[in-house]
């Protein structure tokens, strides 16, 4: 081994036997404090080290011996902990990662998706159906209104249902510009149905099967004295099939839709058919009116006075 390379390690050796000396009177520590209580003894010290050193079979120099016992003195080669802060927990936080490393990378990951799934997919869709229903009340609701009317306007022969359907479109187009959906819905199915009873085309007949009844009276509630007198028909359309129609109970002032109903006479024309039905138990004239496409009421063919029930 050359000089310079034996001059470069000697330092290292050094430090190395120093910081041994130290070492060994920590594992002395009774021994450091008592000698090291007083500077006196200093020497006395260093010849107790030497012996153990010895005793080993290591020689070490005075010098180094000196220099492990100031180090001592100093607190040199002790470790002391960082004081408590931000930074000495974010260090600890960071040795510690392999531990809580996972479930937080797991909890952000839920996070993100949590994040993408509300701001990314349910908001867009939220406004999406903010602006369709915006759209539908603006613009839907009244082009189906203008549309309907039309419709109304073309095929009905009565004045009646053209002041119907254009009341029915004002009142729609207000509640849609309030942003009430509903009740604008609800004055487009009105419209609906007064378009649906423009088109019916059915004859009004008086039930004439065994079993069924023809006719019948009833004396009012409300007056006792009277008597109101019905027959019960039906509606059949051009193939003759019967039909159900919405009809106001004027006894309770409900509207049913029933397929059989019982319309208020005058009690001659009760009588006329009642004769007509003793005769043979057949109704020869029993067509008591007919609805036809563009009306809305029907055109009858007996006088009736403008009430029905539809239950008896």
């Amino acid at each position: 081994m050359s000089d310079v390379t034996a001059k470069s390690a000697a330092p290292l050796d050094e430090l190395m036997l120093a910081m041994d000396v130290v070492d060994t009177l920590r594992h002395r520590q009774d021994l450091a404090t008592r000698e090291l209580a007083g500077v006196t003894r200093e020497q006395q010290l260093i010849e107790k080290l030497r012996d153990i050193y010895h005793q080993q079979g290591i020689e070490v120099p005075d010098h180094i011996l000196r220099e492990g016992v100031a180090a001592l003195a100093e607190s040199r080669f002790v470790y002391d902990p960082p004081k408590p802060g931000f930074g000495t927990s974010l260090a600890r936080l960071y040795v510690s990662r392999k531990r809580w490393g996972k479930s937080v990378a797991a909890a952000l990951l839920a996070l993100l998706a949590l994040g993408v799934g509300y701001f990314g997919v349910w908001q867009p869709y939220q406004r999406g159906q903010a602006e369709e229903a915006r759209l539908e009340l603006s613009e839907g609701i009244p082009a189906q209104l203008d549309a309907l009317y039309q419709t109304v306007f073309e095929e009905t022969k009565v004045q009646k249902a053209v002041t119907e359907a254009e009341a029915l479109r004002t009142r729609g187009k207000a509640l849609a510009a309030e942003g009430n959906r509903e009740g604008a819905e609800g004055a487009v199915a009105d419209l609906m149905a007064l378009r649906d009873q423009l088109r019916q085309e059915y004859t009004l007949r008086v039930v004439n099967r065994s079993g069924v009844q023809s006719g019948f009276w009833t004396i009012p509630e409300v007056n006792t004295a009277a008597t109101n007198y019905y027959i019960v028909v039906e509606a059949l359309d051009a193939d003759g099939n019967m039909l159900s129609l919405p009809i106001l109970n004027e006894e309770n002032g409900e509207t049913e839709v029933v397929s059989r109903w019982g319309v208020r006479v005058p009690e001659n024309v009760y009588d006329m058919l009642v004769v007509d039905k003793r005769d043979d138990g057949i109704i020869q004239n029993n067509e008591l009116g007919r609805k036809s496409s563009g009306f809305l009421d029907v055109e009858y063919s007996m006088p009736v006075l403008g009430g029905a029930v539809t239950r008896w």
